[in-house]
Protein backbone atom coordinates (compact mmCIF):
# COMPACT_ATOMS: atom_id res chain seq x y z
CA UNK A 1 0.00 0.00 0.00
CA UNK A 2 1.42 3.39 -0.95
CA UNK A 3 2.14 5.87 1.75
CA UNK A 4 -0.25 8.84 1.88
CA UNK A 5 1.31 12.12 0.81
CA UNK A 6 1.17 14.56 3.74
CA UNK A 7 -0.94 17.68 3.29
CA UNK A 8 1.12 20.74 2.43
CA UNK A 9 -0.27 23.61 4.48
CA UNK A 10 1.74 26.37 2.78
CA UNK A 11 3.68 26.16 -0.46
CA UNK A 12 5.69 28.99 -1.96
CA UNK A 13 7.56 29.22 -5.24
CA UNK A 14 9.92 31.87 -6.56
CA UNK A 15 9.31 34.33 -3.71
CA UNK A 16 11.20 37.61 -3.85
CA UNK A 17 10.50 40.58 -1.61
CA UNK A 18 12.08 43.98 -1.03
CA UNK A 19 11.81 46.57 1.72
CA UNK A 20 12.64 49.97 0.31
CA UNK A 21 15.67 49.45 -1.92
CA UNK A 22 16.85 46.36 -0.04
CA UNK A 23 16.23 42.97 -1.67
CA UNK A 24 15.34 40.87 1.40
CA UNK A 25 13.98 37.54 0.12
CA UNK A 26 15.71 35.88 -2.82
CA UNK A 27 14.08 33.10 -4.84
CA UNK A 28 12.43 31.31 -1.92
CA UNK A 29 10.85 27.92 -2.57
CA UNK A 30 9.32 25.99 0.32
CA UNK A 31 6.66 23.49 1.30
CA UNK A 32 5.48 23.46 4.92
CA UNK A 33 3.71 20.24 5.94
CA UNK A 34 0.31 20.41 7.59
CA UNK A 35 -0.30 19.16 11.10
CA UNK A 36 3.26 19.98 12.16
CA UNK A 37 5.18 22.77 13.86
CA UNK A 38 7.90 24.42 11.77
CA UNK A 39 10.32 26.86 13.42
CA UNK A 40 12.14 29.44 11.31
CA UNK A 41 15.57 30.41 12.60
CA UNK A 42 18.67 32.19 11.43
CA UNK A 43 20.97 35.12 12.22
CA UNK A 44 19.68 38.67 12.55
CA UNK A 45 18.85 40.11 9.14
CA UNK A 46 18.32 36.69 7.54
CA UNK A 47 14.80 37.62 6.41
CA UNK A 48 12.84 35.43 8.84
CA UNK A 49 10.16 37.93 9.83
CA UNK A 50 9.87 39.21 6.25
CA UNK A 51 9.26 35.66 5.03
CA UNK A 52 6.58 35.08 7.65
CA UNK A 53 4.84 38.35 6.72
CA UNK A 54 4.92 37.40 3.05
CA UNK A 55 3.39 34.00 3.85
CA UNK A 56 0.69 35.86 5.79
CA UNK A 57 -0.02 38.06 2.74
CA UNK A 58 1.08 41.17 4.68
CA UNK A 59 3.92 42.31 2.41
CA UNK A 60 4.15 42.72 -1.38
CA UNK A 61 6.19 40.08 -3.18
CA UNK A 62 6.64 38.26 -6.44
CA UNK A 63 6.12 34.53 -6.84
CA UNK A 64 3.22 32.31 -5.81
CA UNK A 65 1.88 31.02 -2.49
CA UNK A 66 -0.80 28.45 -1.79
CA UNK A 67 -2.62 28.02 1.51
CA UNK A 68 -4.13 24.58 2.08
CA UNK A 69 -3.98 24.00 -1.66
CA UNK A 70 -5.62 27.30 -2.66
CA UNK A 71 -3.82 30.25 -4.30
CA UNK A 72 -3.37 32.74 -1.45
CA UNK A 73 -3.71 35.83 -3.63
CA UNK A 74 -7.13 34.69 -4.91
CA UNK A 75 -8.61 33.86 -1.52
CA UNK A 76 -11.16 36.40 -0.29
CA UNK A 77 -9.74 38.32 2.68
CA UNK A 78 -12.36 36.97 5.07
CA UNK A 79 -11.75 33.37 4.05
CA UNK A 80 -8.00 33.86 4.36
CA UNK A 81 -8.45 35.32 7.85
CA UNK A 82 -10.55 32.31 8.87
CA UNK A 83 -7.93 29.83 7.68
CA UNK A 84 -4.76 31.61 8.85
CA UNK A 85 -4.19 33.43 12.15
CA UNK A 86 -1.36 35.90 12.67
CA UNK A 87 0.61 37.00 15.74
CA UNK A 88 3.21 39.65 14.94
CA UNK A 89 6.00 41.40 16.78
CA UNK A 90 5.33 44.57 18.78
CA UNK A 91 1.71 44.80 17.71
CA UNK A 92 0.01 48.04 18.66
CA UNK A 93 -3.41 47.66 20.27
CA UNK A 94 -5.44 50.35 22.01
CA UNK A 95 -4.58 50.52 25.71
CA UNK A 96 -8.20 51.31 26.53
CA UNK A 97 -9.50 48.03 25.09
CA UNK A 98 -10.29 45.29 27.58
CA UNK A 99 -8.60 41.92 27.44
CA UNK A 100 -11.95 40.39 26.47
CA UNK A 101 -12.43 42.85 23.60
CA UNK A 102 -8.93 42.26 22.24
CA UNK A 103 -9.42 38.50 22.23
CA UNK A 104 -12.85 38.95 20.60
CA UNK A 105 -11.12 40.69 17.67
CA UNK A 106 -9.95 37.21 16.69
CA UNK A 107 -13.57 36.29 15.96
CA UNK A 108 -14.17 39.07 13.40
CA UNK A 109 -13.49 36.78 10.40
CA UNK A 110 -16.39 34.59 11.53
CA UNK A 111 -18.91 37.38 12.10
CA UNK A 112 -21.27 39.12 9.74
CA UNK A 113 -20.83 42.88 9.37
CA UNK A 114 -21.90 44.65 12.60
CA UNK A 115 -23.32 41.40 13.99
CA UNK A 116 -23.19 40.81 17.73
CA UNK A 117 -20.86 38.02 18.91
CA UNK A 118 -22.53 34.62 18.90
CA UNK A 119 -22.44 31.96 21.60
CA UNK A 120 -19.71 30.24 19.56
CA UNK A 121 -17.68 33.47 19.56
CA UNK A 122 -18.00 33.78 23.34
CA UNK A 123 -16.98 30.13 23.82
CA UNK A 124 -13.95 30.50 21.53
CA UNK A 125 -12.74 33.63 23.34
CA UNK A 126 -13.16 32.05 26.76
CA UNK A 127 -11.25 28.96 25.62
CA UNK A 128 -8.43 31.11 24.21
CA UNK A 129 -8.14 33.28 27.33
CA UNK A 130 -8.07 30.24 29.58
CA UNK A 131 -5.45 28.57 27.37
CA UNK A 132 -3.16 31.60 27.75
CA UNK A 133 -3.98 32.04 31.45
CA UNK A 134 -5.46 35.47 30.78
CA UNK A 135 -9.04 34.68 31.77
CA UNK A 136 -8.79 36.32 35.20
CA UNK A 137 -7.93 39.71 33.63
CA UNK A 138 -10.68 39.68 31.02
CA UNK A 139 -12.19 42.90 32.39
CA UNK A 140 -8.91 44.79 32.63
CA UNK A 141 -7.59 47.09 29.92
CA UNK A 142 -4.39 46.43 28.01
CA UNK A 143 -2.90 49.58 29.53
CA UNK A 144 -3.01 47.91 32.94
CA UNK A 145 -0.94 44.91 31.83
CA UNK A 146 2.77 44.16 31.71
CA UNK A 147 4.52 43.37 28.45
CA UNK A 148 4.36 39.64 29.07
CA UNK A 149 0.68 39.80 29.98
CA UNK A 150 -0.12 41.79 26.84
CA UNK A 151 1.70 39.18 24.76
CA UNK A 152 -0.47 36.44 26.24
CA UNK A 153 -3.61 38.42 25.38
CA UNK A 154 -2.46 38.89 21.78
CA UNK A 155 -1.77 35.17 21.63
CA UNK A 156 -5.32 34.56 22.89
CA UNK A 157 -6.62 36.75 20.06
CA UNK A 158 -4.78 34.56 17.53
CA UNK A 159 -6.07 31.38 19.16
CA UNK A 160 -9.64 32.68 19.16
CA UNK A 161 -9.63 32.65 15.36
CA UNK A 162 -9.52 28.83 15.54
CA UNK A 163 -7.67 28.84 12.22
CA UNK A 164 -6.12 25.77 10.67
CA UNK A 165 -2.76 27.55 10.26
CA UNK A 166 -1.12 29.86 12.81
CA UNK A 167 1.84 32.11 11.96
CA UNK A 168 3.68 33.59 14.94
CA UNK A 169 6.57 36.05 14.82
CA UNK A 170 8.59 35.97 18.05
CA UNK A 171 5.66 34.74 20.17
CA UNK A 172 7.89 34.30 23.25
CA UNK A 173 8.78 38.01 23.46
CA UNK A 174 8.39 39.26 27.05
CA UNK A 175 7.33 35.82 28.32
CA UNK A 176 9.15 34.45 31.37
CA UNK A 177 10.39 30.81 31.30
CA UNK A 178 7.27 29.28 32.93
CA UNK A 179 5.02 30.95 30.37
CA UNK A 180 7.38 29.96 27.56
CA UNK A 181 6.88 26.38 28.74
CA UNK A 182 3.11 26.97 28.73
CA UNK A 183 3.37 28.24 25.15
CA UNK A 184 5.25 25.11 24.15
CA UNK A 185 2.56 22.92 25.73
CA UNK A 186 -0.13 24.93 23.94
CA UNK A 187 1.57 24.51 20.55
CA UNK A 188 1.84 20.78 21.09
CA UNK A 189 -1.89 20.74 21.85
CA UNK A 190 -2.62 22.56 18.60
CA UNK A 191 -0.54 20.07 16.62
CA UNK A 192 -2.39 17.22 18.31
CA UNK A 193 -5.60 18.77 16.95
CA UNK A 194 -4.17 18.69 13.42
CA UNK A 195 -3.35 22.40 13.26
CA UNK A 196 -0.23 23.79 11.59
CA UNK A 197 2.07 26.21 13.43
CA UNK A 198 4.88 28.23 11.86
CA UNK A 199 6.95 30.37 14.22
CA UNK A 200 9.96 32.65 13.99
CA UNK A 201 12.04 32.20 17.14
CA UNK A 202 15.30 33.64 18.42
CA UNK A 203 15.39 31.08 21.24
CA UNK A 204 17.19 28.28 19.38
CA UNK A 205 16.74 25.69 22.12
CA UNK A 206 13.00 26.36 22.11
CA UNK A 207 12.94 26.23 18.30
CA UNK A 208 14.52 22.75 18.47
CA UNK A 209 11.32 21.51 20.17
CA UNK A 210 9.51 21.92 16.84
CA UNK A 211 8.91 19.08 14.41
CA UNK A 212 10.75 20.77 11.55
CA UNK A 213 13.20 23.61 11.18
CA UNK A 214 13.69 26.06 8.33
CA UNK A 215 17.08 27.77 8.49
CA UNK A 216 17.70 31.08 6.73
CA UNK A 217 20.68 33.28 5.94
CA UNK A 218 20.92 36.39 3.76
CA UNK A 219 17.38 36.09 2.45
CA UNK A 220 17.64 32.46 1.39
CA UNK A 221 16.73 29.09 2.86
CA UNK A 222 19.91 27.18 3.62
CA UNK A 223 18.28 24.06 5.08
CA UNK A 224 14.91 22.54 5.87
CA UNK A 225 14.57 19.32 7.83
CA UNK A 226 13.43 17.58 10.99
CA UNK A 227 14.66 19.15 14.22
CA UNK A 228 16.06 15.82 15.39
CA UNK A 229 18.17 15.19 12.27
CA UNK A 230 21.95 15.45 12.48
CA UNK A 231 21.97 17.31 9.15
CA UNK A 232 19.72 20.00 10.65
CA UNK A 233 22.04 20.34 13.64
CA UNK A 234 25.06 20.74 11.37
CA UNK A 235 23.27 23.32 9.23
CA UNK A 236 22.23 25.22 12.37
CA UNK A 237 25.78 25.27 13.74
CA UNK A 238 27.07 26.39 10.35
CA UNK A 239 24.62 29.27 9.88
CA UNK A 240 25.74 30.64 13.27
CA UNK A 241 29.38 30.28 12.19
CA UNK A 242 30.20 27.58 14.72
CA UNK A 243 29.39 29.80 17.69
CA UNK A 244 26.78 27.33 18.98
CA UNK A 245 26.75 23.55 19.30
CA UNK A 246 23.70 21.29 19.47
CA UNK A 247 23.67 18.77 22.33
CA UNK A 248 21.23 16.27 23.77
CA UNK A 249 20.25 17.19 27.34
CA UNK A 250 17.58 15.46 29.42
CA UNK A 251 16.01 13.97 26.33
CA UNK A 252 15.86 17.29 24.42
CA UNK A 253 18.08 19.02 21.91
CA UNK A 254 19.59 22.29 23.15
CA UNK A 255 21.85 24.94 21.62
CA UNK A 256 24.83 25.86 23.79
CA UNK A 257 27.43 28.56 23.10
CA UNK A 258 30.90 27.39 22.14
Amino acid sequence: MSKLTPLIAIQASGINASLGHAHILKDIDLALPGGRWTSIVGPNGAGKSTLLKVLAHLLPHTGSITLLGQPLAKLPAKRRAQQMAWLGQNEVTGDDLTVWDVAMLGRLPHQAWLAAPSAADHAAVEQALRATQAWDWRGRTLGQLSGGERQRVLLARALAVQAQVLLMDEPLANLDPPHQADWLHMVRGLIAQGKTVVSVLHEISMALHADDMLIMAQGRITHQGACGDAATHRALEMVFEGRIAIHALAGQWVALPK
